[in-house]
Formats: C-alpha cells, structure tokens, sequence
C-alpha cells in the first residue's frame, strides 16, 4: 500500500512537472508580440478588389477592426483574463494587450462621438452606439460574461458599421475626414501619451515642481497638494508601464497609418503628410526588440540600461509631434 501510495506521488509530482515546463513554453511562444499588418492591404482585402477607390473612413475602420481582432486572436487569444497558467503568469503580455485595448476605446469613442457625425446635434450611428460600451466592458472578466465576448459582440458590431459604409448605395453610414475631428483624435491621443511618457520616466524616480494651476492665478483645485512632489515608479510596475506603452504603439502605428490614407486630403491641403509620417516613425520605433532577458532600470547616466527612459524618449517625441500636427491642423 505504501508502495503504491509512492508511486501515485510520484506520477503526480511528474505530471506536474512535465505540465509547468509546458506551460512555460507555452507562454513564451504566447508572450511573443504579433507582427504588424500593412493598413490599406487590410481594407482591399476585406472589401474586395474592383474598387477605384476605398471609400472614406474604410481604411480607419478596418484597421481597427484588425487591431481588435489581433488582441482577441493572436496566440493564446487574450490573456489578461487567464485564471490557469500558462496565461496567469503573463504580465507583460496582459499589459501590452491593456494598451492596445486602451486605444481601440478611444478611438472607437471618438468614432462614435466626432468622426461619424456631422455635427453635435446630428444622430449618433446605431451600430457604433453598442460598439463603444462593448469595448469598454471591463477587461478582466473570466466568464458569465468573459471579455472576449463582449468585445467580440462590439466588432459584430463595427463590422456592420463598416458594410453600410463601404456600401455606395446606403448613405445611412458616414466618416466625416475633417481637420477639426482628426485633431480631436490626436488630442485625445495626446493625454495618452502624455501619461505613459510620465510613467515611463519615472521609472528612476525623481523630485517635480507641483506645475498643476501654473498659468491660472485663480484656479484652484480639489485638496491642497505639496509644492514639489516625488515621482516614482514601483520597482513591480516598471515592466508593466513598459509593455502597455509598447501595445499602445503597437495599436497607434497601425491607426495612424490608416488616418493617413483616410485623411489624406486634409492633410495635404495643410501640407502636413510628413508630420504624421514622422510621428509614426516614433512609434514604430518603440518595437524594436528588447535582447535583455528582463526590462532593465538603470539610473538615468549610471552603468546599465534603463528601458522605460528610451521607451519614454520615443514616446514623448511622437507626442510633441503630434502636438505640433493639431497646430498645424488648426490653421485655416
């Protein structure tokens, strides 16, 4: 009996083993980032070829719809969820997939809101009125509902969208590629970036001038606040930060992309093709690979590398390029 009370152990404790060593093969072909896709590629094929051009908002629209299906299908599907390993233990893939997810709300929000109306007291589209609040469903929900299908139930949805709008016949379904709704895009875009290069920065930690009212002599604010306040990353978050920030471009180059082929004509008119061109430049940059086997942090100037701090120099110099494009998008 003891023997044999050995031997089931034993078998267990091997068939433990042998499945956590899978599991962490597993995860390491799951954490491995996807490829990026070509925008407009994307568009011909799901629309058909015949088409002298691709109508407006078409290219934004499915590009989306890729970058969201990407999240939800590449392998391992989307993790951020898992309750089992392998997915549990995959942090910088559930944050790289946190990041994307953040720019397919704000952009399927500003969908909804700007670019498919004509003005604030136009009908807002049917089928993007259940596309937003399905991709805002929150994003680590296992079952009775899990995540993926709610936002699967949102890219039904967009999809539909996209039908009506490529569909010449139906005028029930509009994008409207003006200047002053690419440059609410990019401002929310802006705050985004604005945030994670902060983030990112803080990382080695340093000491800031509290600049909150600066510029408003009678502003004030909820509850009073140190005039210089101490920023730093917790040692924990530092590669989380990092890979929601390689998500977030990873999601704005393909979007951006996109805007570019949709909004060409606002752009040239503004001469400002370039300007976008660079910022996805920046963007793209952040997907190089990291051959360090973890997110090193060094101090700013000391021996070793610190990742978030040029993680954070791409990202701040996309950000000030698109602040310089609003600019320019702003002038008549």
């Amino acid at each position: 009996m003891a023997v044999e009370r050995n031997k089931l152990a034993i078998g267990v404790g091997v068939g433990l083993a042998l499945y956590l060593l899978i599991a962490l093969c597993v995860g390491v072909y799951w954490s491995i980032s996807p490829d990026s896709f070509d925008v407009e590629k994307a568009t011909t094929d799901y629309l058909g070829d015949g088409r002298d051009q691709l109508p407006t908002g078409s290219v934004v629209t499915t590009s989306l719809i890729q970058v969201t299906d990407t999240l939800l299908n590449k392998p391992g599907g989307y993790v951020s969820n898992d309750r089992f390993p392998p997915g549990l233990w995959l942090d910088n893939i559930s944050n790289w997939e946190f990041g994307v997810l953040v720019q397919v709300r704000d952009l399927s929000g500003v969908l909804r809101d700007n670019l498919s109306r004509s003005q604030s007291q136009s009908t807002e589209d049917r089928d993007l009125a259940i596309v937003e609040p399905q991709f805002n469903f929150n994003s680590d929900s296992w079952i009775i509902p899990s995540s993926e299908s709610e936002y699967k139930k949102g890219l039904v949805a967009l999809n539909r969208y996209l039908v009506r709008l490529s569909d010449q016949d139906q005028s029930n379904a509009q994008f409207y590629a003006r200047a002053d709704n690419l440059r609410g895009w990019l401002e929310t875009i802006e705050a985004r970036l604005g945030s994670l290069s902060q983030r990112l920065s803080a990382s080695v930690g340093q000491k800031r001038l509290n600049t909150d009212l600066a510029g408003d002599p009678g502003a004030t604010q909820s509850t009073k606040v140190s005039s210089e306040l101490e920023v730093k990353t917790p040692w924990l978050e530092i590669d989380d930060v990092f890979y929601e920030a390689r998500g977030t471009a990873w999601a704005l180059t393909h979007l951006l992309k996109a805007a570019q082929i949709d909004f060409a004509d606002v752009l040239e008119k503004k001469n400002a093709v370039v300007s976008l061109e660079q910022i996805v430049r920046e963007l793209e940059a952040c997907q190089e690979a990291v051959w360090a086997p973890v997110i090193l942090n060094g101090s700013g100037f000391g021996m070793l590398a610190n990742h978030s701090l040029v993680m954070a120099s791409y990202i701040s110099r996309a950000n000030a390029a698109i602040i310089n494009l609003r600019e320019l998008l702003s002038q008549g």
